[in-house]
């Protein structure tokens, strides 16, 4: 029976994808359908294969009675004995069916329920061997397009591109091959769904493992991919050796890794950075290509940060549409904010803040030191004597003569001498010029209106800004160290005006 089967079986394998066991278990299912259909049941048939499984048999088992009531089930003795001699009533006998015997209604149910078991088989073999592959590359030819989506022949099935998973750089044509990543896999009433992806942040990752062989090995480590498909991608990576360059390793040899890649993309700009566990490095980091002078956190909690560049670098750092500081948000979890240093002057922040700034920018000098313990290199033991004779200010300091120092408890020559060079060092004495006073004895009288100007001068009052405590005059408009607008309000006193 069933001559050549063992090739159709190797050519369902070979064709399918299916199993060998699998393909045998459907012919069996095949030839008991069939004998259901004849006999009404199949509880007792029974099919056998030989030992190369080039042939296979069809048996009936049946129980010997004296007198057969179901003929399906049972035989008479005088007709077991012409199988078997030895069969005695009780015992069961196997009896081969001819296939032959089946009728064309029942060798149509069968082939039925074959083709619809063997379908099965295939969508669940292609499920199980597709779905462990999800995320992964794979490599198929354009087939066929249909509103947008193409179909790939990955060889045992195909799969399809959607639209929605293409970059808009790319243009495809029939037999183009197409490198993809395995997005997901379903099962259909149609059959098996493979759904392909070229616009995921995996697939970019994909490509550096095949490109790259630390990142395949776990050297580098990819921190984040953020990607704005077809035209920019960031990617922040690390090294776990510390004598391998992150950043170097993705970029190749005079750039032969990262070109690859870029290919691949169809042009697509892809900046590699370091990934930085300090956020205002990394932040600053994650707006490259720009140049950043100054990162401020402006609120932890809120994760917001504000970036400072140069009037040059500005449209860099925000990019066309503002893709290269909406991807740095993504990469870093922060939102960013990018200003440039007269913007930044402009906005409402802590005095602390905009020093620093304008420090970073060369605007502002150096903020002057009166205590003698911030004296760069001054000894702490000098420190101390002084401050135990009651001298803490630098200006007491300077004021005094070496006599007037060696005077002082516990104070040595060579501490006088540490004192005067460090103060020779660190400390600029603006002497004022002194008007020509001409002779020594001066008896001019000063006139009325002298007298009154020197009045006045001497009843002028010193004020304070409210912002940040500077001193100011009643004649400002704003205050010169912080910029806070000032304004005076003077009570005449009520004897002034009846005079």
């Amino acid at each position: 029976m069933a001559s050549g089967l063992a090739d159709a079986i190797r050519q369902l394998v070979h064709e399918k994808g299916i199993s060998e066991e699998l393909v045998v278990k459907t012919i069996e299912d095949f030839l008991l359908a069939a004998y259901k259909r004849k006999f009404g049941t199949s509880e007792n048939a029974v099919v056998r294969f030989n030992d190369d499984e080039t042939e296979v048999s069809l048996f009936a088992r049946k129980k010997i009675v004296q007198e057969v009531e179901d003929p399906v089930l049972e035989i008479g003795l005088q007709t077991a004995l012409t199988y078997n001699e030895d069969c005695e009533i009780g015992d069961e006998l196997l009896i081969e069916i001819d296939p032959k015997d089946f009728d064309r209604m029942a060798i149509q149910s069968a082939k039925q329920k074959a083709r619809q078991t063997l379908r099965e088989i295939q969508k669940d073999t292609l499920y199980s061997e597709f779905h462990e592959k999800v995320g992964e590359m794979i490599i198929g030819y354009y087939q066929r397009e249909r509103n947008g989506n193409i179909y790939v022949d990955l060889g045992k099935t195909e799969g399809v591109l959607p639209k929605r998973f293409q970059s808009p750089r790319e243009v495809y044509r029939p037999n183009d091959r197409i490198k993809s990543m395995i997005y997901e896999v379903n099962k259909t009433p149609s059959g098996l769904q493979i759904v392909l992806t070229r616009t995921h942040t995996e697939f970019v990752k994909r490509i550096f493992e095949l490109e790259v062989p630390e990142v395949y090995d776990r050297t580098v480590e990819i921190f984040k991919i953020v990607r704005e498909p077809g035209y920019r991608t960031k990617l922040a990576v690390y090294s776990n050796r510390e004598d391998v360059d992150p950043v170097g390793a993705c970029v190749g040899m005079k750039g032969v890794r990262i070109q690859a890649i870029v290919r691949e993309l169809e042009g697509e700009k892809i900046d590699i950075l370091k990934y930085d566990t300090d956020p205002k490095t990394f932040i600053k980091n994650a707006l490259s290509p720009a140049e950043v002078k100054l990162i401020i956190l402006l609120d932890e909690g809120k994760r917001q940060a504000l970036a400072v560049v140069e009037e040059s670098q500005l449209s860099l750092a925000i990019g066309k549409q503002g893709l290269n500081v909406r991807l740095a948000n993504r990469l870093v979890d922060w939102n960013i904010d990018v200003k440039t240093e007269d913007q930044f002057n402009e906005m409402d922040i802590s005095l602390e803040t905009k020093k620093a700034v304008s420090a970073l920018f060369g605007d502002v000098e150096e903020e002057e030191i009166e205590f003698i313990s911030e004296l760069p290199g001054m000894p702490e033991h000098l420190v101390s004597r002084l401050a135990a004779n009651n001298i803490q200010l630098i200006e007491t300091l300077i004021n005094m003569s070496t006599e007037e120092l060696l005077a002082l408890e516990n104070m040595t020559d060579e501490d006088v001498k540490t004192i005067e060079s460090i103060i020779a060092e660190n400390v600029d004495i603006i002497e004022e010029e002194e008007e020509d006073e001409g002779p020594l004895e001066d008896t001019t009288v000063p006139s009325d209106e002298e007298d009154e100007e020197a009045d006045v001068d001497e009843g002028e009052e010193a004020y304070e800004c409210p912002e940040c405590g500077s001193p100011i005059t009643i004649d400002m408009t704003v205050c010169p160290n912080c910029g806070v607008g000032l304004s005076f309000e003077v009570e005449e006193d009520s004897e002034d005006e009846d005079a």
